[in-house]
C-alpha cells in the first residue's frame, strides 16, 4: 500500500484526505479467514479477529481511496495508515461499538469497555503504552517512599492534616 496517494483527474494532483490527522498501524489477522475492510469502515470496529491497538483508532478510518479496501490475510500482518473522520464526529453503527460523538470521553471510555467485553483482539492492551505518568511509580525509590508515607497520629500535631 502507498500511503498519501494521488490520482490525475485534472491539472492538478489531487491528495485524499489532506491536512487530516493519520496514524500508522500494524495490524495482525488471528482468525482462520481472510478479512477485508472498507475504506470509510471505523477501523477501531473492525472484525474482531485483527488485533491491533485500537485505541489509537478510534475515529479514524482508512487512508485509501473511497471504495476501495484493505485485505489482511489469516495469520498476516500489514501496515495501515488510518486518518480521522471529518465532520460532526458521531459515528453510529459499525459494530456498535461507538454509537455516539468522538469528542465524549465517557462514549470512548464505553467503547473500549464494550471491545474488550465482546473479545476484540487488540482491545484489551489497547493505548497501554508506557507514559511518564504511568512510569513514575515503579522507578520511585524506595527511601521517596517511606518519606510519603502517613506518619503514626501521635506523632501529627492537631490540624496539620
Amino acid at each position: 500500500m502507498t500511503f498519501r496517494q494521488k490520482y490525475l483527474y485534472g491539472e492538478e494532483p489531487i491528495e485524499i484526505n489532506a491536512g487530516r490527522r493519520t496514524v500508522r498501524l500494524t495490524v495482525e489477522n488471528t482468525g482462520d479467514r481472510a478479512i477485508q475492510i472498507g475504506s470509510h469502515y471505523h477501523f477501531f470496529e473492525v472484525n474482531s479477529a485483527l488485533s491491533f491497538d485500537r485505541q489509537r483508532a478510534l475515529g479514524m478510518h482508512l487512508n485509501i481511496p473511497a471504495g476501495t479496501s484493505v485485505r489482511v490475510e489469516p495469520g498476516g500482518t500489514r501496515e495501515v495508515e488510518l486518518c480521522e473522520y471529518a465532520g460532526t464526529g458521531r459515528l453510529v453503527g459499525f459494530s456498535g461499538l461507538l454509537n455516539g460523538s468522538l469528542v465524549s470521553h465517557p462514549a470512548k471510555v464505553e467503547a473500549v469497555r464494550k471491545a474488550i467485553e465482546r473479545g476484540f483482539a487488540g482491545a484489551q492492551n489497547s493505548g497501554q503504552e508506557e507514559t511518564p505518568e504511568r512510569k513514575r511509580p515503579a522507578q520511585e525509590k524506595p527511601e521517596q517512599k517511606r518519606s510519603q508515607q502517613k506518619k503514626p497520629k501521635s506523632s501529627q500535631k492537631k490540624g496539620s492534616r
